[in-house]
C-alpha cells in the first residue's frame, strides 16, 4: 500500500529517475543563482564534490572575505579607535545582527543577541530559567538530543545539588519508531508537569532530522508552569522559527552549519521580551550593563533591558564580520523562499531514496523536517559511509548505521540530490 502511494504521488509530482529530470528542476529554481556566491569543495581533480553536510558546516560564502577584509583593514589603519571610527564601528557591531537574527528565529531585535558559544549561551540561560526547588526541579529532554546538550543539563542539575538519574526527564520514541511522537510529550507534560522546571528540546532534533512541535510543547509547559527553552543548532537558518509569537522563553543556537558563518563561529540567543525586566537572576559581565554609564565603571551592574542584558564579554568582531556576511544573503532571500526549496529538494530526495530497490535503507526521518533527512543503512557499518565518501560526497556518518544528508537550498542542487541518489544505489 505505502508503495502504491509513493507511485501515487511521483505521478503528481512527475518525478523521474534521470539527470535530464534533475537538470531541469535546477533550471525552473529562481535560488540558483545563489550557489555561485559559494565556495564548493573540489577534488584533487578540480571536480566538485557533493556536499551535503551544511548540517555539520555550512560552506563559506564568498562575499564574507569582503567582510572581513574591511574590519582587518580598520583594524591596521586605525587601531583602538575603530571601535568607534571604523566604517562598521565595532563598538556596537553586535547590534548589526539583530535585524538578520530576528527574522531568522521569529522574535524581535531586542529578543535576540549574538554572544559566546552555544553550550555556553546554554549553561547562561539555564542560571536564569532552571530554578529547581524540592517540588518542582526536573529537566526534560529528548533521550537522544546531542551530548553536549545532555553534559549541560546534568552539570547544571548537579550544581543545584540534584541527581541527575532522579532528575533528567528523556523522551524516547516509540519501540520500532525513531520519533519522538508529540502525543507522547504532551503526556509527559500532563502526567509529571508539577515536578519539571524546565523543558529542554533540540529544535530540530540533530539525529533524526526531526522538526519538534514548538507551539503545542510551549503553551502546554505554560499552562502547567513549566518554563520552555530550544537549541536550535540545527534549526536556524534551516526552518521557519516563530518564537516570539509561540512564547518560548529562550533559545540558543550556533551559526556554523545553515548560518554559514565558518568553524567555531559566536552563537545566539533568544529571550523573550516578557524576561527582559524580570529579576531573574543570570551570570552578569560588563557588556551586559546599561550602554549609557558602561565605561564610567559603576560597581552596582545595571543590566540593558533587552535579550544584550545578558552578554558578558564585548565579542569577536572578525567572527562577528562572517556571521554579517552570511546572513546579508538570507536578508535577501527570506526564509520562506528557503523553506519552500528546502522542502522541495527533501521530497524529492526522499522519493529517490524509496525507488532503491533494497530493504537495507530506512529512512528515520520524519515529515516533520528541515534540510536534514537520515538514512538507517541496515546490516551496514561505516563502511559504507566510507565508500560514497571516495566516490565525492561529503555527508557525515552516526553510529551505528546512520547517514546524515542535508540538502541546504542555499547552495546545494537537485543535480547534487540526483547524484548522491546515484551513487548510493550503486554501492549498495
Amino acid at each position: 500500500m505505502q508503495l502504491q502511494a509513493d507511485q501515487l504521488y511521483s505521478i503528481l509530482m512527475n518525478y523521474k529517475k534521470t539527470a535530464e529530470f534533475a537538470s531541469q528542476l535546477d533550471k525552473k529554481d529562481q535560488l540558483s543563482s545563489y550557489r555561485d556566491e559559494f565556495y564548493i569543495p573540489k577534488d584533487e581533480n578540480g571536480n566538485e564534490l557533493i556536499y551535503l553536510c551544511g548540517n555539520s558546516l555550512g560552506l563559506q560564502p564568498k562575499r564574507t572575505k569582503a567582510y572581513l577584509n574591511q574590519e582587518l583593514e580598520d583594524w591596521a589603519k586605525l587601531g583602538v579607535e575603530g571601535h568607534e571610527h571604523a566604517k562598521n564601528p565595532w563598538m556596537p557591531y553586535h547590534e548589526f545582527l539583530s535585524e538578520s537574527y530576528s527574522k531568522i528565529v521569529g522574535g524581535k531585535k531586542s529578543e535576540v543577541v549574538a554572544m559566546n558559544s552555544l553550550t555556553v549561551n546554554l549553561h547562561l540561560m539555564m542560571v536564569s530559567f532552571y530554578r529547581p526547588n524540592a517540588k518542582r526541579n526536573k529537566i526534560l529532554i529528548e533521550a537522544d538530543a546531542f551530548p553536549s546538550d545532555i553534559y549541560a543539563v546534568n552539570s547544571q542539575i548537579s550544581y543545584h545539588g540534584y541527581k541527575p538519574k532522579d532528575t533528567l526527564l528523556k523522551l524516547s520514541s516509540r519501540e520500532g519508531e525513531s520519533a519522538v511522537r508529540t502525543e507522547d510529550i504532551v503526556q509527559v507534560i500532563r502526567e509529571k508537569g508539577d515536578e519539571i522546571a524546565l523543558i529542554m528540546l533540540g529544535g530540530v532534533n540533530y539525529y533524526t532530522g526531526q522538526v519538534f512541535d514548538f507551539e503545542t510543547i510551549t503553551k502546554l509547559a505554560h499552562d502547567k508552569g513549566i518554563l520552555v527553552g530550544f537549541d536550535l543548532a540545527h534549526a536556524a537558518g534551516n526552518i521557519k522559527l516563530e518564537l516570539h509569537k509561540w512564547d518560548v522563553d529562550f533559545a540558543v543556537w550556533c551559526s556554523y552549519k545553515y548560518l554559514n558563518s565558518g568553524p567555531g563561529s559566536l552563537a545566539g540567543a533568544f529571550i523573550h521580551e516578557k524576561h527582559h525586566k524580570s529579576s531573574l537572576p543570570r551570570f552578569a559581565g560588563w557588556w551586559g550593563h546599561n550602554k549609557e554609564n558602561r565605561f564610567k565603571m559603576p560597581d552596582e551592574f545595571e543590566p540593558i533591558q533587552t535579550a544584550e542584558g545578558w552578554q558578558q564579554s564585548n565579542p569577536p568582531i572578525l567572527s562577528l564580520a562572517a556571521i554579517r556576511a552570511s546572513l546579508s544573503i538570507f536578508d535577501e532571500i527570506g526564509m520562506d523562499a528557503l523553506v519552500t526549496k528546502s522542502k522541495k529538494m527533501t521530497d524529492y530526495l526522499i522519493w529517490l531514496l524509496k525507488t532503491i530497490e533494497t530493504k537495507k535503507v530506512n529512512i528515520i526521518t520524519p515529515k516533520e523536517k528541515g534540510c536534514q533527512i537520515s538514512i538507517q543503512v541496515k546490516n551496514a557499518d561505516k563502511k559504507i559511509f566510507k565508500i560514497i565518501t571516495k566516490k565525492g560526497v561529503i555527508a557525515d556518518w552516526r553510529e551505528p548505521d546512520v547517514i546524515r544528508i542535508a540538502p541546504v537550498p542555499l547552495y546545494n542542487s537537485y543535480t547534487d540530490v540526483y547524484k548522491f541518489y546515484k551513487i548510493l544505489d550503486s554501492v549498495l
